[in-house]
């Protein structure tokens, strides 16, 4: 496995802080989604349900379940982590997912604004709970999944 080990105290603030995020899964999705697109408005072509759409984008209707999607895959990702050994994705192949960013031609700086957003968004969700060493946890959880995810990105 590349990078930091992920170690049971990062384990813990990551297990800590997606446990007040699960129950409202969707809005923080939602909201993870919505960051991304204000940093980087470009992200909107990747997509196919956003192009024609001209409703705002809290209102689209395909955007919510993907983002939903999207955010619970990474969080449970991150939690099952230490206890994997590597970063494990249920539901869809890692090769799946690499070869959809492959195709829609996302780079690495996606990939760096993905990692922003979500810990915008973990920060505004975890509140109090909210620390230097919570960050760094997602961080490493979210480089790990990356990586794994570059792994794959071939046509």
């Amino acid at each position: 496995m590349g990078g930091e080990s992920f170690t049971e105290e990062q384990e813990a603030l990551v297990v800590k802080s997606w446990n007040v995020m699960k129950k409202n899964a969707g809005e923080w999705g939602l909201k993870f989604f919505i960051k991304i697109f204000e940093i980087a408005p470009s992200a909107q072509k990747l997509f196919s349900f956003l192009k024609d759409s001209n409703v705002p984008l809290e209102q689209n209707p395909k955007l919510k379940p993907h983002a939903k999607s999207v955010f619970v895959m990474t969080c449970e990702a991150a939690v099952q982590l230490r206890k994997a050994g590597k970063v494990v994705i249920r539901d869809s192949s890692l090769k799946k997912i690499g070869g959809v960013h492959f195709k829609y031609g996302v780079v690495d700086e996606h990939f760096e604004v993905t990692k922003y957003a979500l810990l915008e968004t973990i920060k505004e969700a975890a509140g109090e709970m909210w620390s230097a060493e919570m960050k760094n946890a997602w961080s490493v959880a979210y480089d790990q999944l990356v990586a794994a995810i570059k792994t794959e990105m071939k046509p």
